[in-house]
C-alpha cells in the first residue's frame, strides 16, 4: 500500500512542488527579506557593500563546505562540533591575518589583483542589485544540494570584462581534468592495496592526527584561493575595522556551519563510497590539497576549486566502479549517474553565474552579444 501511494506521488509531481514549499517555508522567507534589503540597499553603496558581503559570507562557506572540509566533517561525526569549529576557524583566522599583514590590507593573496597592479575585479563605486544578490542565489542552489562554483557565482558579477571571466573558467576547466585523470589514475592503480589495507572498519590512531593536519592544510589553501570570493565586496585593501568585521563574521558563521553538520549540501559528500572512512577521507583531502597548491602558484587567476574537487570524486568513483569485481554493471552505473549530476549542477552554476554577470554589466553584455554576432556572421 505504501508503495501504491509513493508511485501515486510521483505521477503527482506538484506534490513535491507543495511538500518542498512547506518544508523550507523558513529558508524561503529568509530569501524573500534578503532580496527586499537588496533592493533597497543599492541606493547606499557601502550599506550595499556590507549587504552583500554579508550574504556572501554564509553563502560561499555553506556552499564550498563540501569540498573543503566535507570529507573532514563526514570522518568526524563522533566529534563535538564546536571542537572541530575552533580548529577550522583558528587555521582561517591565521591564514586571513598573514595575508592582510603580508599584502597590506589585501587578504585575498592577490587574488583580485594582477601582478602590474591592475584589477578584473574592481571595488565598485555602487553596487547593481545582481551583484548584492548574488550569494542569495548561491543560497539556493546549495539548499538544492548543487555543488556550483562559488568563483563563477560570486566574482563573474564583478568582472571588469569577459577575460576576467573566461581565464576562471579555462584554469577551472583545466584543474577538472588535471584532478579527474590524477584521481582516477591514484584510486585505480592502487585500489587492491587500499582495499586490502582498509577492509578492517578498525583503523589507527596514528590516522587521526593525519587527517587533522592534511584536513587544516586543504582548508588553508582553500582560504588563499577562493576567500577571493567573499573578499570581493569589500575594498582590495581593508581598513583594521573592516579586516575585523570580515575575519570574525566567516570565523562565526563557520560556527553555525558546524554545528549543522555541513546543512543540506553535505549529501553530496555522504553519498560517495566510504567517505566516512578517516583513511579514504584523508587521501581524498591529501590529493585535493597537492592540486590546489601546484594551481594556487602557477598563476594568481582566480580558480574554481569546486570544479577540482568534484574532478578528484569524480575520478574516484569512476575508478572505485572499474575495479570492482562484481558481476554486473550496477555500480558503473551509480557512480555514473552521480559524476554526470555533480557535473551538470556545475554547469548550471556556471550558467547562471553568466546571466548575473550580463544582467548586472553592461560591458559584459555587450561583449557577449558582440560574440555572437561574429560567430553567426
Amino acid at each position: 500500500m505504501a508503495d501504491k501511494f509513493k508511485r501515486h506521488d510521483r505521477d503527482r509531481p506538484y506534490l513535491n512542488v507543495l511538500d518542498f514549499l512547506s518544508e523550507e517555508k523558513t529558508f524561503l522567507s529568509i530569501v524573500v527579506v534578503g532580496l527586499i534589503i537588496a533592493a533597497t540597499s543599492t541606493t547606499n553603496a557601502n550599506l550595499a557593500m556590507w549587504i552583500g558581503f554579508f550574504f556572501a559570507a554564509y553563502a560561499a562557506v555553506a556552499n564550498d563546505s563540501i569540498q573543503s572540509l566535507g570529507t573532514f566533517i563526514e570522518s568526524n561525526k563522533a566529534k563535538k562540533w564546536w571542537i572541530l569549529w575552533l580548529f577550522i576557524g583558528g587555521i582561517f583566522l591565521i591564514t586571513v591575518t598573514f595575508s592582510y599583514i603580508y599584502f597590506d590590507g589585501d587578504v585575498t593573496y592577490q587574488r583580485l589583483t594582477n601582478p602590474d597592479g591592475t584589477t578584473d575585479y574592481p571595488h565598485p563605486d555602487k553596487f547593481t542589485f545582481f551583484q548584492v544578490i548574488a550569494p542569495l542565489v548561491l543560497l539556493i542552489l546549495t539548499r538544492l544540494k548543487m555543488p556550483v562554483s562559488t568563483t563563477f557565482l560570486l566574482l563573474s558579477v564583478f568582472s571588469a570584462n569577459t577575460s576576467g571571466i573566461t581565464s576562471v573558467i579555462l584554469k577551472s576547466w583545466s584543474g577538472y581534468l588535471l584532478a579527474f585523470v590524477v584521481s582516477f589514475f591514484v584510486w585505480y592503480l592502487s585500489y587492491n592495496t587500499i582495499r586490502k589495507y582498509f577492509k578492517s572498519r578498525k583503523h589507527s590512531n596514528y590516522w587521526v592526527p593525519l587527517q587533522w593536519a592534511v584536513s587544516g592544510a586543504l582548508w588553508a589553501t582553500w582560504v588563499m584561493q577562493d576567500g577571493a570570493n567573499i573578499a570581493v565586496y569589500l575594498p582590495r585593501e581593508q581598513s583594521f575595522l573592516q579586516f575585523t568585521i570580515f575575519a570574525l563574521t566567516i570565523f562565526f558563521g563557520l560556527g553555525l556551519l558546524f554545528y549543522l553538520r555541513g546543512d543540506k549540501i553535505q549529501g553530496v559528500v555522504s553519498e560517495k563510497t566510504r567517505v566516512s572512512d578517516i583513511r579514504a577521507a584523508t587521501l581524498i583531502d591529501l590529493s585535493y590539497v597537492i592540486l590546489l597548491i601546484y594551481k594556487l602558484f602557477i598563476s594568481t587567476v582566480p580558480m574554481s576549486t569546486t570544479w577540482v574537487f568534484l574532478g578528484i570524486i569524480g575520478g574516484r568513483e569512476i575508478a572505485i566502479s572499474i575495479s570492482r569485481k562484481k558481476k554486473g554493471n550496477k555500480h558503473k552505473k551509480r557512480a555514473t549517474r552521480m559524476i554526470a549530476k555533480d557535473f551538470l549542477y556545475a554547469m548550471i552554476g556556471l550558467l547562471v553565474s553568466i546571466v548575473l554577470a550580463a544582467s548586472g554589466n553592461a560591458a559584459i553584455r555587450k561583449e557577449i552579444f558582440q560574440s555572437f554576432t561574429n560567430l553567426f556572421t
